[in-house]
């Protein structure tokens, strides 16, 4: 476990991981979710390239607070043209939750990945955290694919994004350890 010292949120720095970072993030990701599927599942999209975004949180001292990453999702159909991703995983050292480290890093990579022009994001997760950022399970009924039920949540970024469905989509292929 990482030792978190106090610090307000505004003390968080966010970026892009380093390759020396890759160790602590597969590390966290173990203490987070107490197992290793998601540190593999990582491992396995940057692998295929699959990754479109991928976000770091550390404290001043530079300790590994949160982890995300953004992966491409396939759109079928008339879908094919939409620039869908999909956020998982995410998480947060244990010992900084509560502490507004995930808002700040799903909010910011989120502001980011829209200026990247993507359509569409979707989610598996908690609708009462989720829906804050603007995630609708009901926008994602019409998104059929490997998930489905109240906690697959969407969000459009864009009017094609809200519009250009149903669609039909298929994730990278290391979720399919998942399915």
């Amino acid at each position: 476990m990482v030792e978190v010292q106090q610090f307000g949120v505004d003390q968080v720095d966010l970026r892009g991981p380093e390759k020396k970072d890759e160790p602590a993030i597969l590390s966290l990701l173990v203490r987070a979710f107490g197992q290793s599927n998601e540190g593999r599942l990582v491992e396995r999209l940057r692998g295929c390239r699959a990754l479109v975004l991928e976000r770091i949180a550390t404290d001043n001292d530079g300790n590994l607070l949160g982890h995300l990453a953004f992966s491409r999702v396939t759109g079928t159909g008339e879908g094919h043209r939409l620039k869908i991703s999909c956020l998982a995983p995410v998480c947060v050292e244990p010992a900084a939750k509560n502490k507004g480290v995930g808002t700040k890093l799903i909010q910011a990579a989120l502001d980011e990945l829209q200026g990247l022009g993507e359509d569409l994001v979707l989610v598996l997760g908690a609708p009462d955290y989720f829906n804050r950022f603007g995630f609708d399970s009901e926008l994602a009924k019409k998104v059929q694919g490997p998930y489905a039920g109240p906690i697959f949540m969407a969000l459009p970024f864009t009017q094609a994004g809200r519009e250009e469905l149903p669609v039909e989509v298929t994730y990278a292929t290391p979720f399919q350890e998942f399915e």
